[in-house]
């Protein structure tokens, strides 16, 4: 089992409460019954942001009242990283991180830590991905790349920008 050390990265006011009350809400509310709210995490790591944003999402949906199926495509280039994704082992350092109602529903406690439960896990694909070669998903409703630009000269940024606009539905964000 690969163990992550997660200290505040599931919970980052700034972005995912700006997503939370307004952004998820309103892309799900100009979906169709019965169609699939898409997301795409480009640059994922460890799977903590897209496990983030499939919380939020579905609880968006419930919210909502619509038959919205969800699938979070989350990508990054390191095979480890990606593999520690898929396992959904977080420390114990993230029930300081996670909402005590979050962490009851989407998490089991186990000898390591906490495991991201296999329901939400069933929402998240991890795949291995370089973003500056490989095709993109594609019909996306929401693309993040939370610290994935700074790594990237000028012109990779411009590259990956152009992409994520293809990628992208009309009126995506």
């Amino acid at each position: 089992d690969l163990l992550i050390n997660v200290t505040s990265f599931f919970r980052d006011p700034s972005v995912f409460d700006a997503l939370e009350a307004t952004a998820i809400p309103e892309l799900i509310e100009r979906l169709p019954q019965h169609q699939a709210l898409r997301v795409w995490v480009a640059g994922c790591s460890t799977g903590e942001e897209a496990y983030s944003i499939a919380m939020t999402c579905r609880d968006a949906i419930k919210a909502s009242g619509k038959d919205i199926k969800l699938q979070v495509f989350a990508s990054d280039v390191d095979a480890d990283a990606i593999a520690a994704a898929r396992e959904g082992l977080y420390s114990l350092e993230i029930v300081g991180a996670v909402t005590a109602d979050r962490l009851a529903r989407y998490f089991v406690r186990d000898d390591a830590g906490y495991r991201v439960a296999a329901s939400l896990r069933g929402d998240v694909v991890f795949t291995v991905q370089d973003l500056l070669t490989d095709p993109p998903f594609s019909k996306i409703d929401l693309i993040t790349c939370r610290n994935l630009l700074i790594y990237l000269n000028s012109e990779a940024q411009a590259q990956v920008i152009s992409l994520f606009h293809f990628a992208l539905r009309e009126k995506g964000l």
